[in-house]
């Protein structure tokens, strides 16, 4: 935590306590940030203080089975689940009008969910280090995606989760945070969530994103295909701003947040204002 004044609070949801966090005045412009596979809702922490500065509420939150949410509750569990926790952390906090909706990597799905399931609930939407739900995928990129909790099962825990760190990011810090973060799951929570991950992609060829679109990936993120999409993402959708990371990995946000958070605040004030503008 970063601030003295954020609220948290606890929601029962579906076998899991919930744990969401409001920073700044309730009726600032919501900007609400879900975080990555095995991360927590601290990986925003580096860019909490310019969004307050410039006049925005901000609601952070750790998804069911990260962080604080404890147990992950149902199994198996999907993105689509994800997203109704998030709609009940954004009622519970009041937050009924429009609102910046951002996420990173799994949070980026979450984020991509919301918008195509409601959304009247999102003004502005904003993407780190995250791949397009609904673009048609290659048949090798599907096999390689959804075969690949197969891949994690037998690789030792605590290996898997040094090597999480490790390709998480550039700087030794966030590495170290990303550390921390992934020893807060059990070995089956991360399976469980992962395979989530695996089956998100539902591709939908002529479904455009019709909300200012922030998307966003470090100039050194190798997860996936993250940065070898973006660039056709980017152009399929009408109301998209690119921009990459330089000096950044995976957690483009935590490895370089002075870039990035300049970056967003350009692109929020354009087309979601704060308070403070």
């Amino acid at each position: 935590m970063v601030t003295d004044d954020q609220q948290l609070i606890t929601l029962a949801r579906v076998g899991s306590l919930l744990h969401a966090w409001s920073a700044g005045d309730p009726n600032h412009p919501a900007v609400v940030l879900s975080h990555g596979a095995a991360m927590d809702h601290r990986t925003f922490d580096p860019n909490l203080h310019a969004l307050l500065e410039a006049g925005y509420r901000v609601l952070t939150w750790d998804i069911r089975g990260h962080g604080r949410s404890k147990p992950l509750g149902k199994t198996p569990i999907s993105v689509e689940d994800m997203v109704d926790d998030l709609i009940a952390v954004l009622d519970h906090f009041d937050v009924n009008a429009p609102a910046c909706i951002g996420g990173h990597s799994l949070g980026g799905y979450i984020a991509q969910k919301l918008v195509k399931r409601a959304p009247e609930r999102v003004a502005a939407l904003v993407i780190i280090g995250s791949t397009c739900t609904t673009m048609p995928i290659t048949r090798m990129e599907k096999w390689a995606l959804q075969s690949s909790p197969q891949w994690f099962r037998p690789w030792p825990w605590g290996h898997l989760k040094r090597t999480i760190a490790q390709s998480t990011a550039r700087h030794q810090h966030v590495r170290d945070y990303a550390a921390e973060a992934a020893a807060a799951l059990t070995k089956d929570e991360f399976l469980a969530i992962w395979h989530a991950v695996s089956h998100c992609i539902h591709p939908e060829p002529d479904y455009r994103i019709e909300v200012p679109l922030l998307l966003t990936h470090g100039a050194q993120d190798r997860t996936g295909n993250v940065a070898r999409s973006a660039p056709k993402w980017a152009a399929r959708d009408p109301h998209c701003t690119y921009s990459v990371i330089p000096d950044a990995s995976h957690n483009a946000h935590q490895d370089n947040p002075e870039f990035f958070n300049q970056v967003l605040l350009d692109f929020l004030i354009k087309h979601f204002p704060g308070a403070a503008t």
